[in-house]
């Protein structure tokens, strides 16, 4: 016969075998997933267009952005990190990313938002190189899971530039 410290272990191993199947399930569920979500970001005002002291740049600006980002979330979904970011190109960096607004969405139900707010982060250029810049706004997005991978992407908004002058 077999000890109790066998089965014990037989048994173990068999829900440790099990839990580990039905997380590889659920984190391969997730490629049957299209999500089709849609962002929209209105720049209301410009704040603020100033040259400190130091020689750079720095916007203050209000938005507001309305997003349906529920496609998104299967049953695997843990939370969706997302963060709205303005993109330029300066001669220096043919790619320059400012973080201006992110939040974490916990559920379906918050997936669906508009917010009326100011950039939560500084928008500073080390330069002066913002006057009457051409910028994308993009909305980004970080999907993570339950269990298996996180996944990421993003919405690119074309088409805002900022003022010529400062103010």
């Amino acid at each position: 016969m077999h000890s109790f410290g066998y089965r014990a272990n037989a048994l173990l191993t068999f829900a440790v075998t099990i839990l580990a199947l039905m997380c590889a399930m659920a984190s391969l569920s997730d490629n049957f997933n299209s999500p089709t979500p849609s962002a929209q970001v209105q720049v209301l005002n410009i704040n603020w267009f100033q040259k400190q002291p130091n020689g750079n740049d720095e916007v203050s600006m209000t938005l507001n952005i309305s997003a349906d980002l529920q496609s998104l979330f299967t049953w695997n979904t843990k939370q969706v990190f997302v963060f709205l970011a303005a993109e330029y190109e300066t001669p220096k960096n043919s790619l320059n990313q400012i973080s201006l607004w992110d939040g974490i969405i916990p559920s379906k139900e918050h997936a669906k938002f508009w917010i009326h707010t100011s950039n939560k982060y500084r928008f500073i250029d080390q330069g002066s190189n913002l006057r009457g810049k051409e910028y994308n706004l993009t909305m980004h997005w970080h999907v993570m899971p339950k269990t298996g991978k996180m996944f990421a992407d993003k919405i690119v908004m074309p088409g805002y530039r900022l003022p010529q002058e400062y103010r």
